[in-house]
């Protein structure tokens, strides 16, 4: 099953990269093209801060942050990949949209935003909504299917 983990660690940085190529050949000379009027459109823009585009000009200091959560979600998913497939699912869209963000933000100096849906202002990209959907998994982990909340009584009990 790592195996899996791995496609998805590989495949998402390299679609990510697909991708900003395709919208800096087609979107970047127009601004934005619509796809779903009123609804979604593909917008270029360069974020040099973090989400939302947030904390403006912060390039090395996100990159070593981007590198720091992509080590330790490597470590843990090391770690864990047997014992659950959604964490390890959740760590691997971590990983592999954190990869995606880190090769633009360290190569270009800026992640390429591009996905503008009409009720969502910020522009994202395909890396952001990995990160995003990852981190929606991990917390359902955590909630429903780890004792990561349990107090040590209930963990005590439940072990016995």
């Amino acid at each position: 099953m790592i195996a899996v983990y791995i496609a998805i660690i590989v495949v998402i940085p390299v679609l990510s990269q697909f991708i900003r190529g395709l919208i800096e050949a087609h979107v970047k000379p127009v601004g934005t093209v619509t796809v779903i009027p009123g609804l979604f459109n593909l917008t270029y823009s360069e974020n040099r801060g973090v989400a939302f585009g947030l904390f403006q000009d912060g390039t090395i200091f996100f990159a070593v942050a981007t590198a720091v959560v992509i080590v330790l979600f490597s470590i843990l998913l090391i770690k864990n990949y047997k014992k659950s497939k959604l964490f390890s699912i959740s760590a691997a869209l971590i990983i592999g949209g954190g990869l995606g963000n880190l090769f633009e933000r360290v190569f270009l100096g800026y992640v390429t935003d591009y996905l503008s849906l009409s009720f969502f202002p910020p522009i994202c990209n395909f890396a952001d909504y990995c990160i995003t959907a990852g981190t929606v998994c991990l917390i359902v982990y955590l909630l429903f299917f780890s004792d990561f909340l349990k107090s040590d009584g209930k963990k005590k009990k439940a072990d016995e």
